[in-house]
């Protein structure tokens, strides 16, 4: 096993980190934020790959006669990839509602938030 697909989740994240801390509107943080949650995508995928292995169909083969990839892991990333979607469009909902309430979408300018 290969350690490169930790290192492309971890250089993902990290991209999605800075551009995070560096951002100078809500509408780039929330993009920011999904591209942190795709390396998790990347991450959930490199922990259930084997190499050699098919898809875990078992229609056309016998249970154990061969190596299969774990579909539990495969649901996961389609469950995260849902649950990504979500937060995503709540996220970008919610800045809308700044966005009309404040006329702003800069996090800078936005004097009632601050503590």
């Amino acid at each position: 096993m290969t350690v490169l697909p930790y290192l492309v989740a971890v250089w993902i994240f990290l991209i999605g980190c800075y551009g995070l801390a560096t951002s100078r509107n809500l509408i780039h943080a929330v993009g920011c934020l999904a591209v942190c949650q795709s390396a998790t995508y990347v991450l959930l995928l490199a922990v259930g790959y084997r190499a050699g292995a098919t898809a875990p169909v078992y229609s056309d083969i016998k249970p154990g006669s061969r190596p299969v990839v774990d579909p539990v892991v495969q649901a996961l990333t389609l469950t995260d990839i849902v649950v990504g979607a979500t937060v995503t469009a709540l996220l970008l909902s919610l800045v809308m509602q700044v966005s009309k309430r404040h006329g702003t979408v800069d996090p800078d300018e936005l004097r009632e938030l601050r503590g």
